[in-house]
């Protein structure tokens, strides 16, 4: 038996008054899950924690069976371990996005327009945060960079509790109460207002906002953490796993847990993504001997902290009429028998631009058996009729998994 979990970053959402009072799964046209939907175990489920933030962090080690209460020490080291960047026991590792501020004088004032910086590209992203490093980095912090509009800064010998708030949570808002607070606050503090003075006229900025681009005007530091330790992946369930993401924070979680990590040329993490090249991917891992493969999709995530309505349904549509058909039917043209979780792992409604902690639709298919608990089509309220839910969202993977 083959395993395989698709899931669908921030997929669930609430009514939209656009779209008739519909969720963007309601709206969407969504030809295999609803065809799927009736053979399937169809429910909800609570991947984020109570007293837990709804981050992908979180929820996504949930979905991969890891307890957060027990494994999750942060967002960060996550996409450090990702991102190469040896830590040592004492490092605390801080997310560094390069985000658009609005242009008052005073830095308290400004409001956050663009927490991605108009999704800047890897390419200008890195000459940033190099020319940013000359003059941020010392013994103490060092800024690494990453992807797109991600980036790191690791604190030697630091300290965590610090109050930091993620960029996505205050899309169009004014960022006055929501500065770093805590014991290296007022540092992390300077270091973006510094970071403003240092980009305000550089050259990728000038050529952006010629192009009628958002230009990257600040860095926003959030998401601190510590090294972490998960459990090996095959160790606990005696499968060989795979991961395949465009985001350095799910690759950490499956390099963590010894899984290999599939690289998909074209992968992107927002709907322009290889939607087609993932489920091709997968599909050759499986039937290349793998077990166990999880996709990691961030296409509707993205478009729900923009709020594009449009493209999140069309992200769905291409999880439902691209992803899944061309993973099943790779799978029974090589004869394998097979099971598939489809979930989001939390909400990121377009209302409200930010993740939400509320219980997820799920399903499980199989081509092996008829898993069906009632449900007619794939939505957060068809999931809800049935009555399944599962509370402890690590322990979705189990009912996966015992699919024979």
């Amino acid at each position: 038996m083959k395993y395989v979990v698709v899931l669908g970053d921030g997929m669930a959402d609430w009514k939209i008054e656009s779209l008739g009072n519909k969720t963007c799964l309601e709206a969407a046209n969504t030809v295999t899950l609803n065809k799927l939907a009736p053979l399937s175990e169809v429910g909800l489920c609570k991947t984020v924690p109570d007293g837990m933030k709804p981050g992908s962090d979180v929820a996504n080690m949930s979905v991969l069976g890891f307890d957060p209460h027990r494994f999750y020490t942060g967002r960060s080291p996550l996409e450090a371990v990702s991102m190469g960047i040896k830590l040592t026991d004492t490092d605390v590792t801080l997310r560094c996005n390069l985000v658009t501020l609005s242009d008052e004088k005073n830095y308290e004032d400004k409001t956050m327009v663009d927490y991605s910086a108009g999704e800047i590209s890897t390419e200008e992203a890195a000459e940033l945060i190099a020319y940013l490093k000359s003059s941020l980095d010392n013994e103490r912090f060092t800024l690494y960079s990453g992807i797109s509009y991600r980036h790191c800064l690791v604190v030697k010998n630091g300290v965590t509790g610090h109050d930091l708030t993620p960029p996505h949570d205050i899309s169009d808002r004014k960022i006055t109460e929501h500065l770093p607070k805590g014991e290296l606050g007022a540092v992390y503090l300077e270091m973006m207002k510094k970071s403003t003075k240092l980009l305000a006229d550089h050259p990728v900025n000038k050529k952006r906002v010629a192009e009628g681009k958002r230009p990257a005007n600040s860095i926003w530091l959030w998401g601190e953490g510590t090294k972490p330790a998960l459990s090996p992946f095959e160790k606990a369930h005696s499968l060989k796993g795979g991961i395949i993401s465009a985001v350095d924070l799910v690759k950490g979680i499956g390099m963590l847990a010894d899984m290999r990590v599939i690289e998909v040329e074209g992968a992107t993490g927002n709907y322009d993504t290889n939607f087609k090249g993932k489920a091709e991917a997968a599909a050759e891992a499986l039937i290349g001997g793998l077990d166990f493969v999880y996709i990691h999709i961030e296409a509707p995530d993205e478009c729900g902290h923009h709020g594009d309505v449009a493209h999140k349904i069309y992200s769905i549509e291409q999880i439902d009429n691209v992803v899944i058909p061309t993973l099943c039917e790779r799978l029974e043209s090589a004869g394998e028998e097979y099971a598939i979780l489809v979930t989001p792992d939390h909400p990121t409604p377009c209302a409200c631009k930010t993740h939400v902690s509320e219980p997820v639709p799920y399903l499980i298919y199989s081509n092996a058996k008829n898993l069906s608990n009632g449900a007619v089509r794939y939505t957060e309220d068809e999931a809800k009729k049935t009555g399944t839910y599962v509370a402890d969202g690590y322990k979705l993977i189990e009912r996966l998994l015992a699919v024979k």
